[in-house]
């Protein structure tokens, strides 16, 4: 009796979660026998009851149910980029940089209203002359564009100045002696997060407000915010924060908080506005927004792309356009053309650079094919890539990272990592850890300080997954996690993860560092060394202000590099000319690494179409992007011709379905017995439910793993039409 009453509870439980999850259907459909004798639900099959964790995203957190996004679309012109890529590589990639050209559109549009762009520029140059700080915040992939913005470009820049005396003893009546601090690019979770997020931070608005106060902004302060999408929760809370600290004054007008505020964000309004934390930055007076909407990405949700480089292409000539102001202002002529800003330049003339800067890219794609091939060679035959830079650093390290948690990969492997797990690592001309850290971030390494964030975590996050989440990663944010990575060119280094025979070592070099090229004893040379006496694979990839012919000539002339025969070589030219900051040559070599790594991954199996179905859902917009494509998916086999014809009709799948089967497969792969890896939940839950219907009965999740393991997704999905997948 007991039993029977659990059962129909059970029963009941499930009805009652599929009606809250908004997607039953209609009983004035007609049905057909096979329809009502297999209308039961997918979670009856699989004999799954929802989690408490699962029914409260589905219900609790729809803010974060993001599929409606135009960021979160399918891209038409990359639909079937997994086919294409296998078949022609070049061909892949000239898809992905076709995608590139909305960037060229957008921007055409941009140039004929700058207004915003304007006050952006007149609020740095304010700040740059009155000693005020620029507080840079970003999340993910924008907050790498954040730390870009300090390092690749601010710090760079000012240090190379200070190097020229006599300028700098001009300079130093107008500008702050340590001019170089005063630009802050901050991420969520700290210089940590830029090896990999941090569970629970992104979804806090709480965390955003903190980072801010521990920095020490004030009203007055310029505090530029930038999300890829227009969502992200911590970002919001950075910008709703520092309006507030405008708000404070009793005389407070936001005609003069929106000069000093702005909030840079890739989604049309009329799509953001239903989410309760857009809405209230949309309707904010105080602040500017400035919306760099590009459409779908060429992997659909994959910002780190199209949305990331125009935030990081406009945000980069705003900074280097107010520099060029405010210097300009009390140097000379002949100083200026010293420091690179040969002749004053507009910021529309210098968004209407984007188009050459892709233009020379695309010509390359044949180029960049065989860098690809090469690598994704390298790890199908169980090898390691080693990428080394030192100007494009941060753009090379940014790319590498990403890859992480867009295809489910190992992230970077730790100091303490016996044997290499992850494909990739990255190297720097640097001779220990520290001095690593220094060359990458121009300063010193910043974590987030344990006992300030404490108090309001545990007090101030109500919600207990975020709570417990947030509090854990709490842990991994500080300080000491610098010792945890090693980006050094280091004799220790090498010794513990140095090339071994089939391994590839991609060089990277930026203008004017096609110089050490040539210098047998500098450490480009060294490294091309290393690999070539360990018989294992090399790749120059050079972005160079010379002519590509001249470059190529001068890469044919090492004797440690073999391009006709086993290694790949691609040279673009981009010019330099009054770009200082060299952001032409660096979103050059972003649109590059983009599309490179996205291909590899797309000939490895990681992308279905154009989706990236291996995503780690680690956060609560992530977990909505993997339940979205889990219902897309199987939706899109149980509507075709091929599978009806062969296994019947059965009824789509709701998302709260998706979700529920979601949840038990992060759970499942969770588990101390089960090694995660390299799994995603997304394949694992797919592949359960489609084999699951196929054969009319519930499979286990060690039987669907095993499917996944042997086969992938898109070798299974490919076959899932037929009768044996």
């Amino acid at each position: 009796m007991n039993q029977n009453k659990l059962a129909l509870g059970q029963m009941i439980f499930c009805m009652l979660f599929l009606l809250l999850s908004g997607l039953t259907y209609s009983q004035e459909t007609e049905k057909t026998a096979v329809e009502k004798e297999k209308e039961t639900s997918i979670l009856k099959l699989l004999d799954i009851i929802p989690s408490d964790e699962s029914i409260d995203y589905v219900q609790n957190k729809t803010q974060f149910q993001l599929h409606t996004l135009v960021t979160e679309q399918r891209h038409p012109a990359t639909w079937n980029l997994s086919d294409v890529v296998r078949d022609d590589c070049a061909a892949g990639l000239e898809m992905l940089f076709k995608v590139d050209q909305d960037i060229v559109e957008k921007l055409e549009q941009l140039v004929e209203n700058t207004e915003k762009l304007e006050t952006a520029v007149q609020a740095v140059k304010t700040a740059i002359l009155s000693g005020q700080k620029i507080y840079i915040y970003g999340c993910g992939a924008t907050g790498r564009l954040a730390k870009q913005m300090e390092s690749t470009f601010w710090r760079r820049f000012w240090n190379k100045l200070k190097t020229q005396n006599r300028i700098w003893e001009q300079c130093k009546s107008r500008i702050e002696e340590n001019i170089e601090s005063h630009l802050i690019g901050e991420m969520t979770g700290g210089d940590r997060a830029l090896i990999s997020s941090l569970e629970g931070f992104e979804d806090l608005q709480l965390i955003g407000e903190l980072q801010l106060k521990e920095h020490g902004i004030q009203k007055g302060d310029v505090v530029i915010c930038v999300t890829e999408g227009g969502e992200t929760s911590s970002v919001i809370g950075t910008i709703l924060f520092a309006l507030d600290l405008w708000k404070e004054s009793p005389a407070f007008s936001p005609e003069k908080s929106q000069k000093n505020l702005f909030f840079i964000y890739n989604n049309p309004d009329d799509k953001l506005k239903p989410f309760a934390r857009s809405r209230k930055v949309l309707s904010e007076e105080g602040i500017t927004k400035i919306n760099l909407s590009t459409g779908p990405q060429a992997i659909t949700g994959s910002t780190r792309m199209q949305a990331t480089t125009i935030e990081t292409f406009v945000l980069g000539h705003v900074i280097q356009t107010a520099l060029d102001q405010s210097l300009r202002e009390f140097l000379s002529k002949k100083d200026m053309i010293k420091l690179g800003f040969e002749k004053s330049i507009s910021i529309s003339d210098r968004l209407k650079g984007f188009a050459s800067v892709l233009k020379q890219v695309r010509n390359k794609a044949a180029e960049i094919a065989g860098l690809t091939l090469l690598e994704a060679q390298t790890y199908e035959s169980g090898h390691f890539s080693t990428y080394f830079a030192s100007d494009g650093l941060i753009t090379v390290f940014i790319d590498s990272t990403e890859r992480s948690p867009t295809f489910r990969l190992f992230p970077l492997d730790t100091v303490g990592q016996e044997k290499r797990q992850s494909w990739i690592q990255v190297w720097t001309d640097a001779p220990n850890l520290e001095k690593a850290w220094t060359a990458f971030l121009k300063r010193p390494f910043h974590g987030l300080s344990y006992d300030f964030y404490l108090g309001p975590f545990q007090n101030q996050i109500q919600d207990p997954y975020l709570k417990r989440a947030a509090l854990e990663s709490l842990k991994k944010a500080g300080d000491d996690q610098k010792y945890l990575y090693n980006f050094s060119f280091s004799p220790s280094n090498i010794k513990q993860r140095g090339p071994e025979q089939g391994d590839l070592g991609v060089l990277v070099c930026v203008s004017p560092e096609e110089d050490l090229l040539e210098a047998e004893d500098s450490s480009f040379r060294r490294f091309l060394r290393l690999f070539h006496e360990n018989k294992a694979h090399s790749a120059l990839l050079c972005v160079s202000r010379m002519p590509s012919k001249k470059t190529d000539r001068i890469a044919l002339k090492i004797p440690e590099f073999e391009p006709k025969d086993t290694d790949a070589l691609v040279t673009l030219q981009i010019d330099n000319h009054n770009d200082p900051l060299n952001i032409n040559q660096q979103i050059a070599l972003k649109i590059t690494l983009n599309a490179h790594s996205t291909a590899v991954m797309a000939r490895l199996g990681k992308v279905v179409g154009n989706t990236m179905t291996n995503v780690s859902p680690s956060n609560l917009k992530l977990i909505g992007r993997a339940t979205y494509l889990i219902q897309s998916h199987v939706n899109d086999v149980l509507s075709s011709p091929e599978w009806v014809e062969e296994n019947g009709i059965f009824p789509a799948i709701s998302y709260g379905e998706a979700n529920a089967v979601l949840f038990e497969s992060i759970n499942f792969l969770k588990g101390g017995s089960i090694k995660q890896g390299q799994t995603a939940e997304v394949a694992l839950s797919i592949i359960r439910i489609l084999e699951s219907i196929r054969q009319n009965q519930r499979i286990s999740q060690q039987e669907a793993l095993e499917i996944v393991r042997e086969k992938g997704l898109l070798q299974y999905l490919s076959h899932a039409k037929s009768s044996n997948p």
